[in-house]
C-alpha cells in the first residue's frame, strides 16, 4: 500500500469546495475541468488529499452508496502550526470541540464541515 485518499460523497460540490477553501485546501483536479456542473473534485493541502463526488455521479453503478451527508466518519489530520490554524478558522466554522491537550500529549480540536462530517486537526506539540 502507498497511501489513502478518501472519496466522499457530498450533494454540494461547489459548497464543499468553497468549505474546504476556507481550510486552506486547493482544488487539484475536478470532472469536469471548468463549469459549475462538476461531479467529482480532489482538495489537496501540504501531504492531505481528499476527494469529493455526488451521489448521483456512481448511483447507477454503486447503488449501495448511503444517500445520508455525514454519517458516521471522522477523518484526523495531522498538521503543524494548530494554534495559529484554529485561530484563523474558528470564527468560519462550526467548532464541535476547541482546543485541547489529550492524555496522549496530542493538541486537537473537531469541526463540522458543511456534509455533516467531523474533522479533528490535531499536532504533537
Amino acid at each position: 500500500m502507498e497511501s489513502l485518499s478518501p472519496n466522499i460523497f457530498v450533494k454540494d460540490i461547489n459548497a464543499t469546495i468553497a468549505f474546504y477553501n476556507i481550510l486552506g485546501f486547493d482544488l487539484a483536479m475536478s470532472v469536469p475541468e471548468e463549469g459549475p456542473d462538476l461531479v467529482w473534485a480532489m482538495m489537496v493541502k501540504g501531504n492531505v488529499t481528499i476527494m469529493f463526488q455526488t451521489f448521483e455521479s456512481l448511483a447507477d453503478e454503486l447503488p449501495e452508496i448511503s444517500r445520508t451527508n455525514g454519517a458516521s466518519l471522522l477523518l484526523y489530520i495531522k498538521l503543524k502550526g494548530i494554534r495559529a490554524f484554529f485561530e484563523d478558522i474558528k470564527d468560519k466554522v462550526t467548532v464541535l470541540k476547541g482546543l485541547e491537550t489529550t492524555f496522549y500529549g496530542a493538541t486537537e480540536f473537531a469541526i463540522l464541515d458543511i456534509n455533516n462530517y467531523v474533522l479533528t486537526f490535531a499536532e504533537d506539540e
